[in-house]
C-alpha cells in the first residue's frame, strides 16, 4: 500500500464511488444516434446485419463457440437453457446455495425443482454434498458466483459419468479462464450478463452460448424468432424448420439499442479483465495481512476476471460485531455488506421463500454470516484502492479494539 495512504496524520481521501458502471465507449454514439433517428430498434426489422446479429457473431468469435444468442438478460438465458434441454416437468436441477435469487427463480420458471448444494467458506460448492445430491438430477446449473469458480474438473467428470448436462451461469465470470479455457464454454451451455454492474455494461442484457446446434436452434425459436424470423440467424435451417410451431415463444429478445451499446465494449474485455484482476489481487494481499480478514485464494486452474472482492471476517464470533464492522466501514465511506446480515439480501438462500420450506444448509449459512461483499470496479486506480483498504482495516481494528 502507498506510504502516503497509511501514514499517520495524513489527511484522509474521500472513498471512491464504486457504484458507477463501466462507461460506454464513444464509438457507440454514432450507432445509437442512428438507431434513435430511425427508430430501428427491433432485431428482426432488417433482413440481415442488424446490430444484435452482429453482436452475436462477434461474441461467439470472442468466446470461441459456434453459436451465440443475445437475449434480454442472463436470467432469460438461464431459463432458455433449461427449456432448450427439454427437461421434464419437476426435474431436479442442482444449483449452488450461494447464488443470486434469479438462478433458483429461472429453475422454477422452467417448471423444474432446484436442489441446493452446500457452499463452503471458499465460496465454492462443497464437492461431497454435490456428489451426494447428484444421482437423480436431470441437470446441473453451476453459478460461478461473484466470479469464484468451483472445481470444474470434478464437476464435469461426475456429470459426464452420469450423462447429466451442465449449464454455466457465468454472469460474473466473463473473461475468467479454467486451465486456459474460457468459463462459459466448459458445459453444454454458458450464460452471461450485461447488466450495469457487470464487466460489460448495457443496463440489461444477456447471452446464451453453445456448440450444440439443436440446443441453439431450440433456444432461438423460444427466444421469440416467430414465424420465419429464424431465417435471419445463420445456419441451423433444417433444425429451425423442424422446430417451427412446435415450441412455445417466450419473447426474450435483445433489442438493437442494447447491442449497439455492447458491441464497442467487446474489444475492451481483456483490458478490463487485467485491470480488475490487478486491483483485486492488490487489495486481497493487503486484507490477508490482517488477522481479521481472509480472501480465499484462486484454484490452480483458475485465472479470475473479478470486478468485486469477497472476504471472510475472522474472529468475529458475534453478529453484532460483524454489523459494527459494516457500520464502521460505512462511516469511512466504504460500502461493504455481510451477505447474511444485510436485510433481505437476494443472495441469502433463506430469503428465497418462493422455494417453500428451507433446506438444512449449515455450511452455507455459516459462510454467509461472515462473508463480506465489496464492489471493486476495474477502473479504480491504486490510490483509490488504498483508501478502500485502509477504511476496511481501520473499521476492523476499531471494532476489535472495542
Amino acid at each position: 500500500m502507498s506510504t502516503n495512504a497509511l501514514a499517520k496524520g495524513a489527511v484522509p481521501q474521500a472513498a471512491p464511488n464504486v457504484y458507477d458502471a463501466e462507461p460506454i465507449p464513444e464509438a457507440a454514439r454514432a450507432e445509437i444516434e442512428r438507431l434513435l433517428a430511425s427508430g430501428d430498434l427491433f432485431r428482426y426489422t432488417a433482413p440481415e446485419g442488424a446490430p444484435v446479429a452482429r453482436l452475436e457473431a462477434e461474441f461467439a468469435d470472442y468466446m470461441g463457440v459456434r453459436y451465440a444468442l443475445a437475449v434480454s438478460s442472463c436470467s432469460a438465458a438461464l431459463f432458455l437453457s433449461l427449456k432448450a434441454l427439454d427437461l421434464p416437468r419437476g426435474a431436479k436441477v442442482l444449483i449452488p446455495a450461494f447464488t443470486f435469487a434469479a438462478v433458483p427463480s429461472a429453475v422454477i420458471h422452467a417448471d423444474c425443482e432446484p436442489v441446493l448444494v452446500e457452499v463452503g467458506d471458499t465460496f465454492r460448492i462443497d464437492l461431497d454434498d454435490f456428489r451426494a445430491k447428484l444421482d437423480g438430477a436431470a441437470a446441473v446449473l453451476i453459478s460461478h458466483m461473484r466470479g469464484h469458480t468451483s472445481d470444474m474438473d470434478v464437476i464435469l467428470a461426475e456429470c459426464d459419468a452420469r450423462g447429466i448436462p451442465v449449464i454455466e451461469d457465468a454472469a460474473h465470470s466473463l473473461g475468467t479462464l479454467w486451465s486456459g479455457r474460457k468459463i462459459g464454454t466448459l458445459g453444454k451451455i454458458g450464460c452471461f450478463s450485461f447488466q450495469s454492474y457487470k464487466l460489460v455494461n448495457a443496463g440489461e442484457g444477456g447471452m446464451f452460448v453453445t456448440d450444440d446446434p439443436e440446443l441453439a436452434a431450440r433456444a432461438v425459436i423460444m427466444s421469440g424468432a416467430y414465424e420465419h424470423n429464424w431465417k435471419k440467424h445463420p445456419g441451423l435451417q433444417n433444425s429451425f424448420h423442424h422446430w417451427q410451431n412446435r415450441l412455445p415463444l417466450y419473447n426474450m429478445r435483445m433489442q438493437n439499442l442494447s447491442a449497439a451499446v455492447i458491441r464497442p465494449q467487446i474489444p475492451l474485455i481483456d483490458e478490463r479483465v487485467l485491470s480488475g484482476r490487478t486491483n483485486h489481487d492488490y487489495a486481497a494481499g493487503l486484507l490477508n495481512a490482517s488477522p481479521w480478514m481472509e480472501v480465499p485464494p484462486s484454484l490452480p486452474q483458475e485465472t479470475r476476471a473479478p470486478d468485486s472482492l469477497q472476504f471472510n471476517l475472522r474472529g468475529f464470533a458475534d453478529d453484532d460485531d460483524a454489523r459494527a464492522f459494516q457500520a464502521a466501514a460505512a462511516e469511512r465511506g466504504v460500502s461493504v455488506q455481510v451477505f447474511g446480515l444485510s436485510r433481505d439480501n437476494a443472495r441469502a438462500f433463506w430469503n428465497w421463500q418462493f422455494l417453500g420450506p428451507q433446506p438444512d444448509l449449515p455450511k452455507t449459512r455459516a459462510m454467509l454470516m461472515r462473508a463480506c461483499d465489496l464492489r471493486l470496479p476495474a477502473r479504480l486506480v491504486r490510490e483509490e484502492l488504498d483508501v478502500i483498504v485502509t477504511a476496511l482495516l481501520d473499521a476492523a481494528a476499531q471494532v476489535k479494539a472495542a
